[in-house]
């Protein structure tokens, strides 16, 4: 089926093509006139702004000289061994957003053999056939450097450098974010040199991840074997589809008038495309384009489930709603929420050799937003941990909602703190309440002293004791490495052994500790963070990670809602939430609790005036 432009997109596509046109046709060498299909191309990666697609057509066609990347031949040395060796490829499977995958694997590159312009030539000849497709124009490509075991030897900076440059501003297409994956140690220093180079809107899609952390930014069914997925790359199937999609495009000239020197495309004509036909393995292993991953949300990099909830109310109304409702009609609420059945599967953490690892028998982690830890020693089951992805407001995966940590899980746990960058992690348990454990003492309590768990060490550097809450300041020294990070515990022990607490202000001020916390840590990192702004995963955690873990999680993203929006909606932010970490708000206090913190927090901004809400508070309990 043609893809249809409208209007605007028409007028953009003539206005580009007489434009370009006749710039050509000024300039010596017999350059042809540039077609539609061409036009479409770098108009749609600058959202059909002429003018600005015009500069991207002349910088592509500046740099593809300047680098000898025209009149490619793939049948030809020293292309064709280039192409051959797969250190590049397009993946036949798509992130959850659509965006085509490339992936460039840095080992396989010896810069002694292939030089810049052969391997920028395969580059190229690669992005030219995906860029054919429709679906890749619009919605733009991943780009992966995969650094797994590569050396020193196999960097090759100024190459590094050109395929930014080429990337970012000479290419008619949408590069979504730059994964760099593995980093060693020495990249740190050239990382932060490339990053000048990239724009500054570019700069916030430039990441370095860990292998487990790539399954946040693209669905795990859609990477290879090697990056952790179930996906068999055949790249020698991609070439073929390549070589064959070459071989049939026909040069394609837009038909100009003599004396107007301009397309000839009459005002009723209807300009459209024909979308490329979509790249497909051709072997039964590879793997087929899968749906968005509920880890991902297929939401764009700044949006979460959070954003733009419908639903929601203003202040005025919530609080109405919340006296016409009454304690006996919210717990009535909580019930239709709890009624719903789990929105997932629990498959892993029901394997027989990862029970062991569930705190609580009955309190599971789905499987389509679960955590997934480094494999150890080819064992499979060594990437599982009962954590999931949480959603913030306009903030994937801002959370990671776990249970707290068993004596046999203690190992894994820093592991999944390491490996996913985070730099804060909240508690909102005592080590034992009511006579019973409800988490392993995982860090050590006092200053000065330190714990060994796996590979990592952790020291507390300091300790800041308050009337309801505790500070620990924490290096965690990765030992096969040498690397070691900051790490700052927060742990709320405010919250009685049986009920809510009786104010809500203790836990919004320990929020708002939490989140100064982060900003400034994240901070702290410089240019060696390069994800969202607001930094990491924070890691929440009680006992069984579900119900003042889901009570701290939804107040963080209704309050960031109501700052931003001025409206409310806890029963949406909770089903969503519980749609990511199962049976998350574990009792309708809880739930009725959300309700009244946030009255508060409103009071305590001067949102509203003060409201009598002491019927509410009494016979509290908790998990």
């Amino acid at each position: 089926m043609a893809a249809h432009l409208s209007l605007e997109q028409q007028q953009a596509a003539k206005s580009f093509l007489e434009a370009v046109n006749k710039l050509r046709k000024r300039r010596s060498g017999g350059l042809g006139t540039v077609s539609l299909s061409t036009a479409i191309k770098f108009l749609a990666a600058r959202k059909y702004e002429v003018s600005r697609a015009i500069s991207l057509f002349e910088q592509h066609e500046l740099t593809r000289q300047r680098e000898g990347l025209v009149d490619l031949n793939p049948n030809e040395e020293p292309l064709k061994s280039e192409l051959d060796t797969g250190k590049f490829t397009i993946l036949p499977t798509r992130d959850a957003t659509g965006a085509a995958i490339a992936v460039f694997t840095a080992r396989i590159h010896v810069p002694a053999v292939s030089s810049h312009q052969t391997t920028l030539q395969g580059l190229v000849y690669q992005l030219d056939v995906a860029l054919e497709s429709v679906e890749t124009q619009k919605a733009g490509i991943v780009f992966i450097y995969d650094m797994t075991d590569s050396k020193y030897a196999h960097f090759d900076y100024d190459l590094s450098q050109k395929i930014l440059t080429l990337l970012k501003g000479g290419y008619p297409a949408k590069l979504k974010k730059v994964l760099i994956v593995t980093a060693p140690l020495w990249f740190k220093a050239p990382f932060k040199i490339l990053r000048l180079f990239v724009r500054e809107k570019l700069r916030d899609r430039v990441f370095t991840v860990s292998l487990p952390q790539l399954s946040v930014h693209i669905p795990r069914e859609s990477l290879p074997v090697g990056l952790g997925g179930g996906l068999q790359v055949a790249h020698h199937a991609w070439l073929l589809y390549c070589h064959k999609s070459m071989a049939n495009k026909a040069i394609e000239y837009v038909q100009t008038n003599e004396e107007t020197e301009s397309p000839v495309v009459s005002e009723d004509d209807e300009i459209t495309t024909q979308p490329h036909e979509s790249w497909q393995p051709t072997t039964e292993s590879a793997a087929s384009p899968v749906a968005p991953s509920s880890a991902s949300s297929g939401f764009s990099d700044d949006d979460s489930l959070h954003c733009d909830s419908p639903g929601g109310t203003n202040l005025t109304e919530f609080v109405e709603q919340v006296k016409a409702k009454g304690k006996t009609g919210l717990t009535a609420e909580y019930a239709e929420v709890k009624a719903r059945p789990p929105c997932g599967t629990f498959n892993h953490s029901k394997l027989k050799q990862n029970q062991a690892k569930n705190r609580y028998t009955d309190v599971l982690c789905y499987d389509h937003s679960r955590v997934l830890l480094s494999v150890v020693n080819n064992d499979p089951s060594t990437d599982y941990i009962n954590a999931n992805f949480v959603d913030g407001y306009k903030q994937k995966n801002a959370f990671i909602s776990t249970q707290g940590p068993l004596q046999k899980t203690c190992d894994d746990f820093w592991r999944m703190v390491w490996e996913q960058g985070a730099v804060v992690v909240v508690m909102t348990t005592r080590v034992i309440e009511r006579g019973r454990h409800k988490c392993w003492q995982y860090w050590p309590s006092d200053a000065g002293s330190s714990q060994i768990h796996g590979q990592f060490a952790v020291t507390t550097v300091a300790v800041e004791a308050h009337t309801d809450y505790v500070v620990s300041v924490l290096r965690l020294v990765n030992n096969k490495t040498e690397e070691s990070r900051q790490i700052e515990h927060l742990q709320y022990i405010s919250w009685p052994d049986y009920g809510v607490p009786e104010s809500a202000g203790a836990m919004l001020d320990f929020l708002h500790l939490v989140r100064s916390t982060q900003d400034r840590l994240v901070a702290s990192m410089g240019d060696t963070w390069a994800g969202h702004p607001r930094g990491p995963p924070v890691i929440v955690h009680c006992s069984a990670g579900i119900g003042r873990t889901g009570t701290f999680c939804t107040l963080d993203i209704c309050i960031n809602r109501l700052d931003e929006t001025g409206t409310v909606d806890v029963r949406g932010t909770v089903e969503k939430i519980r749609g990511q970490r199962a049976f998350s708000i574990q009792m309708p206090d809880q739930y009725i609790f959300c309700h009244l913190a946030l009255i508060e927090y409103a009071v305590s901004k001067g949102m509203i005036p003060p409201t009598d809400l002491s019927d509410f508070l009494q016979d509290y309990d908790s998990d």
